[in-house]
């Protein structure tokens, strides 16, 4: 008669009672029960030893486990999550494995597991993610090789305020160079933040905008007062296709952290703002591991442009085939008698012209080409843009 699997502790009281009144032998009693002699020898002798409390079930788990995390080391996981809220098991290793290197540090997983036990991690659940479009641009193959320069979406402070997040980062490192708020967002704020950037860092190859004002217009060529000054210094303005963010990725990404960690609820004032924002420009750069980098800082993997900026800013040169005209402060050129209007931003600088047809000549401002001016009808000829080559021209040193 095999025990019942539902009440197996009636089954070994039952047991225990018969082998009292001594009318059974051992043997008949497990044969009687359906054990064997192994278990009906330990019941009795768990009996004799606790009584009645003895016949209970007791976990088979082991009691020692020789791959369990220690306390302290637990202890100091939670601690650096607590520091750290919104890292995650792969930010947090890498840190804790610099603050104590000697120290046997947990896989991935299982300090995950340590965060959910200690309610530091809520499940989210996972969403399909459309396949983003291919970069049209250059890599990075180098720091300061391409920046990135936006607006991180406005929000309000709790004083009312507004706040804009000027944002600028370079593309290979992901080093965050500035995180500076602009009141308001215009060229006369956000020039002097990218001056200070060109002489604190030097100057990049290429600058990465969205298609908005300040950084571009829709006048011939696109180009805005900010654009002119970056390709006046021999930097090559990229502007991404309209409503594709993602073709900067990279720089999206930061400013979803940026406001997880600085205005997820905004501070009371700008000025606490800007506190804030200095506070993580300083973590996400030296402290916080990026997985792109194989769990390594930006700073680790950013150093300062061999261009600085100069101290006088040059004037466009052409080649001596290409004639030049001045734009003239209503944004036009004279040509042969005739006005032809480019635009405004670029008054008072000088533009290039290449022959390519009897009747056709390409307008260039340095490596931009801008349009195409019709001698035969006296008008423009508008391009699409396409990426420039910077060898075409040079500015005077």
């Amino acid at each position: 008669m095999p025990w019942r699997k539902t009440e197996p502790m009636e089954e070994r009281m039952k047991f225990m009672a018969m082998y009292l009144a001594e009318e059974w032998s051992v043997a008949e009693l497990c044969r009687e029960f359906g054990i064997s002699r192994k278990t009906g020898y330990k019941w009795i002798d768990r009996y004799d030893a606790e009584g009645l409390e003895g016949l209970k079930g007791r976990s088979r788990l082991a009691r020692r486990h020789p791959n369990a995390v220690a306390v302290e080391i637990e202890e100091a996981i939670v601690q650096v999550r607590q520091a750290h809220p919104r890292w995650g098991p792969k930010k947090l290793l890498p840190l804790l494995y610099r603050q104590s290197p000697r120290v046997k540090w947990p896989a991935v997983s299982t300090v995950s597991d340590i965060l959910t036990r200690h309610g530091l991690i809520i499940p989210h659940r996972r969403r399909r993610k459309t396949p983003p479009y291919e970069q049209p641009f250059a890599g990075y193959d180098r720091p300061n090789a391409v920046w990135s320069i936006d607006l991180k979406g406005w929000f309000v402070t709790g004083d009312g305020q507004r706040c804009d997040p000027l944002t600028i980062t370079d593309n290979y490192s992901r080093f965050l160079l500035r995180c500076q708020v602009v009141r308001p967002a215009t060229y006369e704020t956000i020039q002097p933040v990218c001056e200070a950037a060109f002489r604190e860092y030097g100057l990049p190859e290429a600058i990465r905008t969205d298609n908005g004002p300040p950084f571009a217009t829709t006048t011939v060529g696109g180009l805005s007062r900010l654009s002119v000054g970056w390709i006046k210094l021999g930097i090559l303005p990229e502007r991404i296709a309209p409503g594709k963010p993602q073709q900067n990725g990279r720089h999206e990404r930061m400013h979803r952290t940026l406001k997880e960690e600085t205005a997820s609820p905004p501070h009371a004032t700008w000025r606490r703002q800007q506190a804030a924002f200095d506070h993580f420009r300083d973590e996400y750069n030296h402290l916080r591991p990026h997985e792109a980098l194989d769990q390594q800082t930006p700073a680790s993997h950013y150093q300062p442009s061999g261009r600085p900026h100069p101290l006088l800013v040059p004037e466009m040169i052409y080649p001596d085939e290409m004639p030049v005209r001045w734009v003239k402060a209503q944004g036009d050129i004279s040509w042969k008698g005739h006005h032809i209007y480019l635009s405004e931003t670029l008054a008072g600088e000088l533009i290039g012209l290449r022959q390519v047809a009897d009747d056709n000549w390409d307008i260039y401002f340095g490596p931009i080409h801008l349009a195409q001016l019709d001698t035969c009808h006296y008008r423009l000829i508008h391009v699409k843009p396409h990426p420039a080559r910077r060898k075409q021209h040079q500015n005077k040193k």
